[in-house]
């Protein structure tokens, strides 16, 4: 069985779709389903949560990650950019091994269902600039600059 549980969060609504099990999806959404909380979900909404608050800069949920081997690859890539920084989609190319993989990256990390949890939003152009992401560059753009604010108010 699936499950929704939800986050009101400062960019909008943040659904959490899990089983008994994992956390299989988060994502920015228009309209609540009906919820059904669990121990689990409840985790991910407090985690969040605290995440959105500026306190908490890791996760310690159960995710199922379903995709392509090579999706895979790029989204445990994407785990391992730091909080608060940047890379762009030929660095995570070249960490895994493709370095001419740059648009398939691109592809990869759109397709992430587990936003946030699996900082897609952390990757950005080859120039710098702010591209592509699944819930829209406004919010790509706040999440970055909370996080870099956090590290800031951290090093004072």
């Amino acid at each position: 069985m699936i499950y929704y549980d939800y986050l009101d969060t400062q960019l909008g609504i943040l659904e959490i779709v899990f089983d008994e099990e994992y956390i299989l999806g988060v994502g920015f959404v228009n309209q609540k389903q009906k919820a059904s909380p669990s121990t689990l979900s409840k985790q991910a909404v407090k985690e969040l949560g605290e995440y959105f608050e500026g306190k908490r800069k890791t996760f310690s949920l159960p995710l199922y990650m379903q995709g392509t081997e090579f999706q895979k690859q790029v989204w445990k890539a994407l785990q391992d950019i730091p909080y608060g920084q940047t890379c762009s989609y030929k660095d995570i190319a070249v960490k895994i091994g493709k370095p001419n993989a740059s648009r398939a990256v691109g592809q990869a990390n759109n397709k992430n269902p587990l936003s946030i949890l699996v900082p897609c939003h952390r990757v950005i152009g080859a120039l710098g600039n702010l591209v592509g992401y699944g819930g829209g560059l406004n919010r790509k753009e706040w999440l970055l600059e909370m996080e870099k604010g956090i590290l800031e108010k951290d090093r004072k």
